[in-house]
């Protein structure tokens, strides 16, 4: 866990007038908060998911998601180490190309991360309400009727009152925070461990990895399904660490470190627990097809199933309380690192500097507010779980994208920077990284897309407004992110003439398409990073946070 000894930064406010943050969490703190986003509703929720989508080969998605993924992982453990700032993933962005593609960036991670507290209490209330007693007496989620799905009225309130606690939690500070997270990772890393375990040992058919059509019984398409379905929105959140890296006592040590342990043990984990689950079902239920790999009980959830169905239910009932505990670390991390996102959008004068306050104890409490109000907003009536993780999905991918960008550019602009760590073969890994965000946007569908660019374009104008007001020289900001338009929008056409989503229209046949992607984001790529700011005017950007950036001092 994190030392119990703090180095803070006296409280005050910057050149900016935003207020500073206090370095207090060590190595086990980030590696924590890292490891916690990655271990949520997604152990419980993805593996069923995926191997509904891809049969047996769901195996192949958690590998290929976990490679895409080491090699953004890669990304941010460069970045987050030379430029350990609040909201990391909202400000390399700033540096590299300035503040429209910034903001771009900053307004794709803020959208991401602010539904994902509200997707782990669903999670959760969606679990727990399968059980019998707990739909009887409480009844969160109607049952049938126009709403069956979406929360009752005793659901909105339990939700709410988990919503709270969550940011009591936060207004407790960083330290608070990674430290009560530690406890909570270690008991949500334990559960799924101790249910591979049990489960492997009294039911393992080798059979079923060939059954319903053989390994891969939809083929690529099927395993690359899998990846928006769930997977990907599993393993992410590695980056957390980099939103805290503002509050890390020794960033240049720690977080590289912190970063590629917990995507390593998130990915191992993961892995081991979808060729458990497979083994485990019963070969009855999968023998045609595997659209219903758990039968008739599948109501109860995956692993509480299982747990049943091998007699322990000791181990069931474990489940159903880390069922609340797993969502419920999640949501309180993700309550505080979208308050780190806003925070460093406020730090920018298009936004109001309202989001860049913070307490006497150095907490961003305006933007820990905000996003709890958000979050509460989000338990309207969205259909499911399942619906709410493709589109956080497609918007974490947008945010992952800008990174390889801003790196290479920094790379060119910036390259004196110390870096404690260094991306292996730059050459080869940012532009496959990119790539990679690319494909995953590709794979979650055309309906996807049209929603995180709208969304997007809807946060651009109200940058624009708030740009026109501050007097900013728009034309110099634009020039160099004319990137981004053509970049989303020859996604929208891609997406368009795709084979993923609900609808696909087959128009570019099997893997000429994702030739066609992995071209495209290349092309991007490249002219991305030509159109990056000149080392002058990098050096102008990072000056901005040179409170924060002047931290070894505090840490010597």
């Amino acid at each position: 866990m994190a030392s119990s000894s703090v180095l803070e930064e006296s409280p005050g406010t910057s050149s900016d007038g935003s207020g500073h943050l206090n370095r207090s969490v060590g190595f086990y703190g980030l590696m924590f908060v890292s490891l916690g986003s990655i271990i949520g509703s997604g152990w419980l929720l993805g593996a069923l998911n995926a191997a509904k989508k891809a049969g047996p080969a769901s195996i192949l998605s958690w590998i290929i998601a976990a490679a895409m993924l080491s090699l953004l992982a890669l990304v941010y453990a460069e970045l987050g180490a030379a430029y350990p700032v609040a909201g990391g993933a909202g400000r390399f962005a700033y540096y590299s190309h300035g503040s429209v593609a910034g903001f771009t960036a900053g307004w794709a991670a803020w959208l991401q991360a602010v539904f994902i507290a509200p997707i782990e209490v669903l999670a959760a209330i969606t679990y727990t309400n399968s059980v019998s007693w707990v739909s009887e007496h409480l009844n969160m989620i109607y049952q049938d009727g126009p709403n069956v799905g979406l929360l009752t009225p005793t659901g909105v309130v339990i939700a709410i009152v988990l919503m709270v606690l969550f940011t009591a939690m936060n207004l407790g500070g960083a330290k608070f925070l990674s430290e009560s997270n530690s406890i909570v990772v270690i008991w949500k890393t334990a559960v799924p461990l101790l249910a591979i375990v049990v489960v492997a040992g009294s039911h393992f058919v080798p059979g079923n990895f060939t059954a319903g059509g053989g390994f891969m019984p939809y083929g690529f398409h099927g395993v690359f399904a899998a990846l928006t379905g769930g997977v990907v929105f599993a393993l992410q959140g590695f980056e957390q660490a980099v939103q805290l890296a503002g509050e890390a006592r020794n960033p240049k040590k720690d977080l590289s470190r912190a970063i590629l342990m917990a995507m390593a043990i998130g990915a191992l984990l993961y892995t081991a627990l979808q060729i458990v689950l497979i083994g485990g079902l019963n070969p009855a239920n999968i023998a045609k097809d595997w659209s219903d790999p758990l039968g008739k009980v599948g109501d109860y959830g995956a692993w509480y199933t299982l747990a049943l169905a091998v007699g322990a239910a000791w181990l069931a009932v474990v489940l159903i309380i880390d069922a609340v505990v797993s969502p419920a670390g999640t949501g309180i991390v993700y309550i505080g690192t979208t308050a780190r996102l806003s925070y460093a959008l406020g730090a920018e004068k298009e936004l109001p500097t309202a989001l860049s306050k913070t307490t006497k104890n150095g907490v961003p409490w305006v933007s820990i507010l905000l996003a709890a109000v958000i979050g509460c907003i989000g338990f309207g009536p969205f259909p499911s779980w399942n619906a709410l993780v493709g589109a956080v999905t497609g918007a974490t991918a947008v945010m992952y994208a800008i990174a390889p960008i801003a790196l290479a550019s920094l790379r060119k602009s910036d390259p004196d920077r110390p870096r404690a760590y260094r991306v292996p073969m730059p050459q080869l890994v940012l532009p496959a990284a990119f790539c990679s965000a690319n494909l995953i946007i590709y794979w979650g569908g055309f309906e996807t897309t049209v929603k995180i660019v709208s969304a997007l374009v809807l946060g651009l104008l109200v940058f624009a407004i708030g740009s026109s007001r501050a007097g900013t020289d728009r034309m110099e900001m634009i020039k160099h992110a004319l990137w981004i338009a053509p970049w989303l929008g020859g996604h929208l056409i891609i997406g368009a003439l795709g084979r993923y989503g609900d609808n696909p229209r087959n128009l570019l046949p099997d893997w000429v398409d994702i030739i066609l992607v992995i071209v495209f984001s290349l092309a991007i790529f490249y002219w991305a990073v030509s159109l990056r700011l000149v080392p002058a005017q990098v050096q102008e950007q990072v000056a901005r946070d040179a409170y924060q950036l002047d931290y070894e001092a505090a840490v010597s």
